[in-house]
């Protein structure tokens, strides 16, 4: 996924791969790669909440003051 992140596209794309597992689309050469992806993603997403819960946390504390 180049340029900037999405995590709303990252979780539409890791559901469309999931989807293909389940109904079993994909080859076995595919298969590895789209776990691959899907793990990048993952990944990925887990840091944009954390980020994201950090600066909300951050703006709540700035406005206490």
């Amino acid at each position: 996924m180049p340029g900037k992140f999405s995590y709303e596209k990252a979780i539409l794309e890791i559901e469309t791969i999931i989807d293909e597992i389940e109904n079993e689309t994909l080859n076995m050469d595919e298969l590895s790669d789209k776990v691959k992806y899907v793990a990048q993603l993952i990944k990925s997403c887990k840091k944009k909440l954390v980020d994201t819960k950090a600066e909300v946390d951050q703006l709540l504390k700035d406005m206490e003051h």
